[in-house]
């Protein structure tokens, strides 16, 4: 079993780089926007090192979440993605209330 210390590097490594991948960014980028070196980055992600407080308020300014979010269980974290498929059905819940909604609205009117 982990030790509690050794579990959240392993959370922390596992959600900066989920978050950093949804946003598109390189480690290098990402470096470059919380004013860190890439090297420092990659330390974290492969659960190497440890973070500052500071270092853990820059990276979550960079990545525009709340440093807290760093330090969940990745479930509480981040949504999961649907897939295409589910997206169209989503759409056509939503288009289908619209319709009704508006068919509503010209059944008063008239």
């Amino acid at each position: 079993m982990k030790s509690k210390k050794t579990a959240l590097r392993w959370i922390l490594a596992s959600n900066l780089k989920k978050h950093r991948k949804m946003l598109g960014l390189s480690q290098e980028k990402l470096a470059e926007l919380a004013d860190l070196s890439w090297q420092t980055i990659n330390s974290i992600e492969c659960h190497r090192t440890w973070v500052s407080d500071n270092t853990l308020e820059s990276l979550a300014d960079a990545l525009k979440i709340d440093t807290f979010q760093l330090l969940l269980p990745l479930e509480n974290t981040i949504q999961k993605p649907i897939t295409p498929n589910e997206a169209v059905k989503k759409m056509v819940k939503i288009k289908r209330a619209f319709d009704d909604s508006f068919n509503e609205i010209v059944n008063l009117i008239k």
